[in-house]
């Protein structure tokens, strides 16, 4: 046999005490609390007036940035990731793929549904770059090749 053994509905007895005593002494509360800060307790209570803004506002915040073209270029990073980055800002562009230790060997993934990644590339990245999917890495055949055969493909410099 179970037994299940539930929550009571409703508030604890100790919590409705406590609550109606603190009620009960709610002005003493406050006054002692107006003493320790100064007045500032019940000054913080207080409904605000909102300032009314007078005249034109102007903000200044840094500098624009200006609207210039990417110059991608496709890069290894330390972490293995394939990545075109924009070589004016240094921000990402696109993740391209991975370089994985698949038995041993450092291999080439490209980011497509098929091999697993979240975030595939573009179909005519994928088209484009489908004969480099799981190129194995070699003292011949390095990650700066790789790159630059991405590149190429790619019709990026």
């Amino acid at each position: 046999m179970v037994e299940i053994i539930s929550k009571r509905d409703g508030p604890r007895r100790e919590d409705v005490q406590v609550k109606r005593l603190i009620e009960q002494n709610r002005s003493t509360i406050v006054r002692l609390a107006d003493q320790i800060s100064g007045g500032g307790y019940s000054a913080s209570k207080q409904p605000r007036q909102q300032r009314k803004a007078e005249g034109l506002i102007i903000h200044v915040g840094g500098s624009a940035t200006t609207a210039t073209d990417a110059k991608p270029s496709i890069q290894v990073t330390m972490n293995g990731r394939v990545i075109s980055k924009d070589q004016n800002t240094g921000r990402q562009l696109h993740h391209i793929g991975d370089v994985r230790n698949r038995n041993g060997d450092q291999t080439f993934v490209l980011a497509t549904k098929k091999n697993g990644f979240f975030s595939p590339v573009d179909d005519t990245i994928a088209e484009a770059l489908a004969g480099l999917d799981g190129s194995r890495l070699t003292a011949a055949y390095s990650e700066e090749q790789l790159a630059a055969d991405i590149g190429a493909r790619l019709g990026i410099d």
